[in-house]
């Protein structure tokens, strides 16, 4: 403290001779005295408009002193980082050398000099940023500021000057990457940034980092597929541990096949939320994309096939086999383990029980030993469906010409339509519409399942407000099925009753629907008319091809019907079905749905609506009445036996009023425009399917 009073005492005593001193030395040598302050270097470089000492303009570089004295280097002098601009004489040379920031970041100045950034510079790019094109020149603040261009908030906007597209790096070095910037702020990172302002989530240099950017196929990138796990685990640590455990990890599965990285299923700069619909069904294909095989028994399931109409809640791949912890099937905490595997089915089946986990997720009909059952049922339903058609399109084939030849006989002599008879009641009128309407929605829905691949079926459940509700109607025109098929068998035993008969006469009797010898008579009968080599058989009530329309129809209930209850509720019937039993309903289900439907709208259309002499229509089932005289020539054994036992009369009715038949045609028009629509897409389909396979 002594020593320092002294120094203060013998300046205040000797001012004079100090400064007299010292301006001595400065007119003895000006060129040997140098003044480098920052007060002295803003003289010149203060803000524009001030005046130098001279009185000249101030030019050149302006440096706002509050920017600089605020930044981080606000402490430093001018002359740290100019070391060549010391003055001399209030002089500096004119061209000045280059600042480098390696002189006190000498760490960041080597790696930024390896990275891609500073070889591109080093090589005289245009396009490669410096340390100023980052952090500044003379206002560098640091990163938790928020007016600093590297605070979290700004990166993407500070890369963006470079990267944005349309921007010169984007345009000289972007490769197959572009709107890089755009997809950023449009993913869960960005949006967590942006939007949320959450500090902690990715940007550009948490994964490339801020001085040592690589490109991605550089073994040394943070970006690099080897090095991708580590890096995104540096903010997802939780799920890097159970990656690192799983099959896709190269430390658990040793092989040269290439394994999943995390951009693999989450892409680069696009990455979404995993619980968002679009995330859900792309990772469907990007499985696909090494489990290409066991991604088309995918898409052969209900799972699949609702997924390809864009429903997102059904189960995905990450579903049963786990995201970032997919383990063997044989590992005791795999979600397939014979242990877990009914819990996993459960977080989407509530009833999950061990035959219902047994279900084969990606089982194929095109393996005997593996699945006979899916196999031989495949088979079955494919011949039987190939059969029927190709039976009954040989019978419309004959039948049409000689068809044509009642039309002109028709033509020629015009039916009397003054008397009428009833042919149907009410009852089987409306039955017969509630058929039409339930079929054509079960038809419309499940076909739109079925052929899902196809751009009209996706176009079906957007119209329908997505799959979900399809399904749903789906399943309602179900109900309406079996309500009309419970009043049906109602009305049997209500007719039996009335009638006074047993079920063996009732059901067996010479005018029922049950088919008989005659049948197969008139079916022989028939063919030999087709060909002009016989007269016309004299049907009666029921004609053979009505009748194999009408058992159809219970064949249908109990085949669809039953396999479509197995597919609604598989959780109660594998309580005692095996779980193979809802891959066997579902290929019933569908196959013989694909043959309801590929009969009704080709041979049932062309018999009772588009064979000549019935064109453009018969309205019968919808008005319950037929001319006198037609029913004389289609029905002559029914009309001579009710002739004969006296009841004709009771059917005579008055001619259908104008109104019904206008109603009736509309509705049979529009039914038959529906069904011919859907059965062109339906055969579209099946030939687009085979084109595909």
């Amino acid at each position: 403290m002594k020593s320092n009073q002294r120094i203060v005492d013998f300046v205040n005593n000797h001012t004079h001779f100090i400064l007299f001193l010292f301006f001595t030395l400065l007119f003895l040598f000006p060129t040997k005295m140098a003044f480098s302050s920052n007060d002295d270097c803003l003289m010149c470089h203060g803000e524009q408009g001030l005046e130098r000492a001279d009185g000249s303009e101030s030019s050149g570089l302006y440096v706002k002193a509050s920017d600089y004295k605020n930044s981080v280097h606000g402490a430093a002098s001018c002359i740290d980082c100019h070391h060549d601009a010391v003055l001399t004489n209030f002089e500096h040379k004119a061209k000045l050398a280059d600042v480098s920031c390696a002189t006190c970041h000498t760490d960041q100045g080597k790696i930024y000099l390896k990275s891609v950034h500073g070889t591109l510079a080093l090589a005289g790019k245009e396009a490669a940023p410096t340390c100023e094109s980052c952090h500044g020149t003379h206002n560098v603040l640091g990163p938790k500021d928020f007016n600093s261009p590297i605070h979290a908030m700004n990166i993407p906007e500070l890369c963006g000057k470079c990267h944005q597209e349309g921007k010169k790096a984007a345009v000289q070095y972007s490769g197959n990457e572009h709107d890089i910037i755009e997809h950023y702020q449009m993913s869960v990172h960005g949006k967590g940034l942006i939007g949320s302002g959450l500090l902690v989530t990715a940007t550009c240099v948490s994964c490339h980092t801020a001085h040592a950017e690589l490109p991605a196929a550089d073994p040394k990138s943070t970006v690099h597929a080897d090095n991708l796990p580590t890096t995104c685990g540096n903010c997802h640590a939780g799920i890097f541990q159970k990656f690192k455990n799983s099959i896709h990890s190269p430390l658990i599965s040793k092989t040269d096949k290439k394994l999943p990285s995390c951009k693999d299923c989450h892409s680069s700069h696009t990455i979404l939320r995993t619980d968002e619909n679009e995330f859900r069904q792309k990772t469907i294909n990007q499985c696909g994309d090494c489990h290409e095989k066991v991604l088309d028994t995918y898409f052969d399931t209900y799972h699949g096939k609702v997924s390809m109409l864009g429903y997102g809640k059904t189960a995905k791949c990450s579903d049963c086999h786990g995201s970032h912890n997919i383990l063997s099937a044989t590992h005791p905490e795999s979600m397939l383990n014979k242990d877990n595997i009914v819990e996993t089915c459960r977080a989407c089946h509530e009833g999950s029980n061990e035959g219902f986990a047994s279900y084969l997720a990606h089982a194929t009909h095109n393996d005997p030993e593996k699945y006979p059952a899916i196999y031989y049922t495949f088979w079955f339903m494919t011949l039987l469906l190939l059969g029927t058609m190709a039976f009954f399109g040989l019978h419309t084939l004959l039948w049409l010409p000689r068809s044509f030849r009642e039309y002109m006989k028709k033509k020629k002599n015009p039916v009397k339509d003054d008397k009428w008879i009833q042919r149907f009641p009410a009852y089987h009128r409306v039955t017969h519409i509630m058929i039409i309407l339930s079929f054509f929605l079960l038809v419309i829905t499940g076909m739109a399942l079925k052929f899902s691949c196809t751009e009209w079926a996706k176009v079906v459940a957007n119209l329908f407000g997505g799959f979900e509700t399809a399904g749903n109607l789906h399943r309602l025109a179900a109900i309406v099925t079996f309500a009309y098929f419970g009043m049906h068998i109602f009305s049997l035993f209500r007719e039996r009753k009335r009638q006074g008969k047993s079920w063996i006469s009732f059901l067996f009797g010479p005018e029922s629907m049950v088919p008989n010898f005659r049948d197969l008579k008139e079916f022989v009968g028939s063919i030999r008319w087709f060909i002009g080599r016989g007269p016309q058989p004299e049907y009666g009530r029921w004609t053979y091809w009505e009748k194999f329309d009408y058992f159809a129809v219970f064949w249908g209930v109990a085949m669809i019907g039953f396999s479509g209850l197995i597919l609604w509720f598989p959780e109660f019937f594998t309580l005692f079905l095996p779980g193979w039993a809802i891959n066997v309903a579902a290929i019933i289900h569908s196959d013989e749905a694909l043959l309801a439907a590929g009969f009704i709208f080709t041979i049932h259309f062309f018999n009772t609506h588009c064979r000549p002499d019935k064109f453009p229509m018969d309205p019968v089932i919808f008005t319950g009445r037929v001319s006198f005289e037609e029913f004389k020539h289609e029905r002559p054994r029914e009309y001579k036996i009710l002739k004969e036992s006296g009841e004709l009369e009771k059917y005579f009715r008055q001619k259908p009023s104008l109104r019904r038949r206008r109603i009736a045609y509309i509705f049979g028009f529009s039914a038959l425009a529906v069904g011919l629509v859907l059965i062109a897409l339906i055969i579209y389909s099946v030939f687009f399917m085979l084109h595909v396979h």
